[in-house]
């Protein structure tokens, strides 16, 4: 729990001793998810400017005369989220996925309290991670902020894209001007956000301190269902909730890249018609998501002389990979095989 301000003073040094986690521990809980993958890979970091550094899970590192694919988590997430994926998907070609600055294992900085100047500062860590692994071009495939991360990273080095996939992306739609009057927003939620609002979205998770844990499975149990396949026990949310105790910073980040109640204050569709037309783009979203679906047309209508192509993936909700990953699987493969 940090004040915007990072100055809470005895708060915020006295949370992190109540709250029971640790990097070993988020370690530990994220070699748990992945034992249960057969595949070969590599784990490293990633050293990039100021210090940082962006841990990395690389599969199917000798199929690299193919485009790779790099996948990047959403907020709160990490590479352990995409357990169901990683096998199916570098089969036949380089799979990368990290943990995105500020969350996961990765660094976590200070990011700067200006939306444009938080958004450059992932942006700059994603083109300083592709220098440094030594990769030409790229198949950029991200969920929620990471979708949006995707595109912003996008417009800013097309040369560098072979295809961009948006998973469910976070923060494309303006927010209107009668959002209120649309969806009513209950009292008690306004409330509880002024008296939050100096504070990061996961404050709460850290506030509950040794509770957290049975929080998140209590809030959350649908992750539990997801990954049934692979695991019977919790270990799917201790990884969550180890993900997202850690001290705040890709958290904050993301805070002032918002507007209440979780819309982006520049919004993608404001400036996708500027991406360059060479650039296909895929939206694939779950057809029981109460995220807008309707990103993908209005891409289309802004990009029409550029390929866009909607899909929608029927029984998932906003985790897509997670909730029908074998569909989820083959569209994204069907993605890569028409890049080469």
């Amino acid at each position: 729990l940090e004040a915007s301000s990072e100055g809470s003073g005895w708060l915020s040094s006295w949370l992190p001793a109540w709250c029971p986690t640790s990097l070993p521990h988020l370690k530990e809980a994220e070699e748990k998810i992945l034992k249960c993958i057969t595949s070969t890979y590599s784990k490293q970091y990633i050293f990039i400017s100021n210090g940082n550094k962006i841990w990395t899970l690389t599969f199917s590192q000798d199929l690299s005369y193919k485009t790779p694919l790099v996948l990047l988590h959403g907020f709160g997430g990490g590479v352990g989220l995409w357990a169901l994926n990683f096998e199916d998907l570098c089969e036949n070609r380089t799979v990368y996925a990290f943990d995105l600055l500020g969350f996961g294992r990765s660094s976590r900085p200070q990011f700067g309290t200006d939306a444009e100047e938080a958004e450059n500062q992932f942006v700059e860590a994603i083109e300083e991670w592709r220098q440094e692994v030594g990769l030409d071009r790229m198949i950029l495939l991200g969920h929620n902020l990471g979708g949006f991360l995707a595109a912003a990273y996008s417009l800013k080095y097309p040369s560098r894209i072979k295809h961009l996939i948006l998973v469910e992306p976070w923060g494309f739609p303006e927010r209107p001007d009668n959002a209120e009057q649309e969806r009513p927003i209950p009292i008690w939620i306004k409330a509880l956000g002024a008296m939050l609002s100096p504070f990061n979205p996961l404050a709460g998770l850290r506030l509950a301190g040794p509770f957290g844990l049975s929080l998140v499975q209590r809030l959350r149990p649908d992750f539990k269902r997801k990954y049934s396949s692979m695991f019977d026990d919790n270990t799917v949310t201790e990884y969550i909730y180890h993900c997202n105790v850690q001290s705040p910073s890709g958290e904050t980040a993301f805070k002032n890249m918002t507007v209440p109640y979780g819309w982006a204050k520049r919004p993608m569709l404001q400036r996708i018609a500027h991406m360059h037309q060479n650039i296909p783009v895929t939206v694939i979203y779950g057809a029981r998501s109460c995220i807008d679906g309707n990103s993908g047309s209005t891409i289309q209508s802004l990009r029409p002389n550029s390929y866009v192509k909607t899909i929608a993936v029927l029984g998932a909700g906003h985790y897509v990979y997670a909730d029908q990953p074998e569909d989820f699987n083959q569209k994204v493969k069907e993605i890569c095989d028409s890049v080469d």
